[in-house]
């Protein structure tokens, strides 16, 4: 008779049967799709839709076709952009680099020579603390008359990128030599004395001595004000510092919202590569009470792993609820 599906019967049967439909089964022909509750259908029918596993084919065969990837060109300009944001925000919260402008800190740095500041200790209540070198934005004009500086072209692009400041940031580096409440003295050719304890200070340059005999400024005896440093350079003969500025509005002394971080290691060149510590002298007893660093140190990594997790955390929660409604 051939494969022809059997429908509703026709007549007084059809009326006997309305409302009951009479589900009939016929052969089809290999390959051929069925409907109904047939088990041999069951694949790829309509309701079959939106089950788990279930494939539409669709007009064009797998709707799974992988995406063809992005070329390198236009990714390029995607991971451009991430390098210069992650620059920019070492440059603001991490580290930055400097350039060392004159000889004043001599030998401990050289002319020409980078240093990385770290500028995140800060951000959590770090202070500068005896004995550190310290970059500090020009609090009244110490660097009135000095020529501007003329960067190179790499420079001009560490500049441009937030690796490096600006030609026109005017900021210096000096050792600090007291905190709030230290009085800092100097006599005749030294040596220097904080809080009446003399200085061992080999950092100074050879052939200097820690005090300069002068009327300019380099016979002193100051009390450092709370929130203030008291600077020096260790070129102790050549270094326009804090004894230098004693008639400026701070009084020489430099506030400590102008300081933008300890500078941690000399990086370039490669040769000259090292860490700025603390020299021991500054660890005598007696010498007087600081803060620890510590503190800030530790509170600072506690910060940013919360502010790396936090966004991980947020995902995390996000992706459960969804398995949840789902």
């Amino acid at each position: 008779m051939g494969d022809v599906a059997v429908g509703a019967r026709s007549g007084h049967d059809g009326e006997e049967h309305r409302g009951h439909p009479v589900e009939a089964h016929a052969p089809v022909p290999d390959g051929a799709m069925t409907s109904g509750n047939d088990p041999a259908g069951d694949e790829g029918t309509p309701q079959d839709a939106g089950r788990p596993g279930a494939v539409d084919a669709g007009a064009g065969g797998d709707a799974r076709t992988p995406k063809k990837p992005r070329s390198l060109w236009k990714e390029l300009p995607i991971l451009i952009g991430i390098a210069l944001v992650l620059a920019l925000l070492i440059k603001t919260f991490l580290v930055q680099a400097f350039s060392i402008p004159s000889d004043s800190m001599q030998d401990t740095l050289q002319k020409g020579d980078r240093v990385l500041v770290d500028k995140l200790t800060p951000w959590f209540g770090s202070k500068p603390e005896r004995g550190e070198v310290v970059v500090f934005h020009d609090p009244d004009d110490w660097l009135a008359g000095e020529p501007a500086p003329n960067p190179n072209p790499v420079q001009k692009v560490l500049s441009w990128i937030g690796l490096m400041p600006s030609a026109e940031e005017k900021d210096l580096i000096k050792r600090v030599i007291g905190v709030g409440g230290d009085t800092i003295e100097c006599k005749n050719a030294g040596p220097l004395l904080v809080n009446g304890h003399p200085l061992n200070e080999p950092y100074v340059y050879p052939g200097n001595t820690p005090c300069s005999v002068d009327d300019q400024g380099g016979q002193f005896k100051v009390k450092v004000p709370k929130g203030y440093i008291w600077v020096m350079g260790d070129h102790r003969q050549n270094s326009r510092d804090s004894r230098y500025n004693q008639s400026d509005k701070n009084h020489g002394f430099v506030p400590v919202d102008k300081v933008v971080g300890r500078a941690i290691v000399r990086a370039w060149p490669i040769g000259r590569w090292g860490t700025l510590p603390v020299p021991d002298t500054f660890d005598q007893p007696g010498l007087g009470h600081q803060a620890p660093a510590a503190a800030s140190l530790t509170v600072a990594p506690q910060g940013v792993a919360v502010v790396a997790v936090l966004p991980v955390v947020v995902w995390r929660r996000r992706r459960t609820a969804k398995a949840r409604r789902g």
